[in-house]
Order: C-alpha cells, then structure tokens, then sequence
C-alpha cells in the first residue's frame, strides 16, 4: 500500500520570496500547512475531497535566508508529494466544544492521518498538474542547486 506519491516536477529547487509565494499560492487555491517552522515547511493544496477522504499535494521547503513568518524569507523548494488524509467526522469525547458538538472538530484526531492510497497514476498525474500550475504564476528565473 502507498502513503504518499513523490512528484517529479520542475518546482524542486527553485527559490522565491515568502510573500510573494504566499498572493501566489492563495490565488491558486494553496496554503500554508498549519505546522511549520521558521525555517521551514509545506505548501499544501486540496486536489480531492470525497467524503472523510482528502487528496493533498504538498510542497516542502525550507527557508534559505530570514525567518518564515516574514515577506523577506527566501524559500527554496524541495521534491513535492501527494498523501491522503482521512477525516474523523466523529465526536470528539474529550472536547466541550460547539465545533465538537457539530461533529466536525478541526483540531480531532483524524481517523487514518496517512491513509493509503489507491490509482498511483492517476493522484501522480493530478499532482503533477497542481503543481505545474502553481509554476505558471511562478517567477522562472529563480533556481538554485
């Protein structure tokens, strides 16, 4: 079974500027994930959602020069992956809360956080093409080795 799908697509290795790649990746549906660092972390963008089941492609990278919460860092991006996470819609018996009651809890435990995944080739292509459209709004005179 498969955890996550690596990409091979043309971002590895390119730098550009948080700020910049924050309007960019918000234009294209991309986010920061929730658990970075200052010296790195993810982009991630929801490619599928079908019931507890969501489809990611996520792009690392790591800060080469300020500190990440800054529009100034300098990021440089690593090999990008797809993995699949799964949704617990359960409640949450610990937790007191509204967001609890409703069932939907965003800081639950969810019920598989790397579920498999099934049709490597079709969630490879899908990522690839995320993350080559991410890169048409990307500056391309910007790589470093």
């Amino acid at each position: 079974m498969i955890l996550l799908i690596q990409l091979d697509t043309d971002i590895e290795g390119k730098t550009i500027y948080f700020g910049e790649m924050m309007k960019i990746a918000k234009q294209n549906g991309f986010g920061l994930c929730g658990g970075w660092e200052y010296d790195g972390g993810f982009i991630d963008g929801i490619m599928h959602r079908e019931g507890p089941d969501t489809y990611y492609v996520r792009i690392p990278f790591h800060v080469i020069e300020g500190e990440l919460d800054r529009p100034n860092a300098l990021l440089k991006f690593k090999r990008p992956f797809v993995i699949k996470h799964v949704v617990n819609f359960g409640l949450d018996k610990e937790e007191q809360s509204l967001l609890a009651a409703t069932g939907i809890n965003q800081f639950q435990e969810p019920a598989d956080k790397d579920g498999y995944i099934r049709d490597k080739s079709r969630w490879e292509e899908l990522g690839e093409q995320a993350v080559s459209q991410l890169l048409q709004h990307m500056p391309d005179n910007r790589s470093i080795s």
